[in-house]
């Protein structure tokens, strides 16, 4: 098995239910994993493995669309991932808002989506 992962991807993005939150916006941090069994793979090629570059552009554009649940950013994202790289196993994504508007909160706050696929 192998994964590709994103780590502590920070972006400023509109999401939220919040009066305002669609319209300034905050920080927010992505932390992706995707796994797929490499099998007899050679690893000599690019296009034998998932791209993170290409699996960042995903993430970064879904992060531009204003939505007001992460919930539905995140599954947006790992259905584009899976319809990009239909061998992938397991998908997991966590997004936390880190600047949230909630009076006296220090920390970040975010959910978390796990998806396994058949093979």
């Amino acid at each position: 098995m192998v994964s590709i992962e994103l780590h502590n991807i920070r972006m400023h993005a509109y999401h939220g239910l919040y009066e305002g939150e669609q319209k300034t916006g905050s920080p927010y941090e992505v932390n992706l994993k995707v796994t797929y069994d490499e099998g007899q793979v050679a690893f000599d090629d690019l296009k034998n493995t998932i791209n993170y570059v290409d699996v960042f552009e995903i993430v970064k554009q879904r992060m531009k669309v204003a939505t007001p649940l992460l919930e539905k950013v995140a599954e947006g994202i790992i259905r584009k991932l899976k319809h990009q790289y239909p061998y992938a196993i397991e998908i997991s994504i966590s997004i936390y808002k880190l600047e949230a508007p909630i009076e006296n909160i220090q920390g970040k706050l975010g959910i978390t989506m796990h998806k396994k696929f058949e093979k």
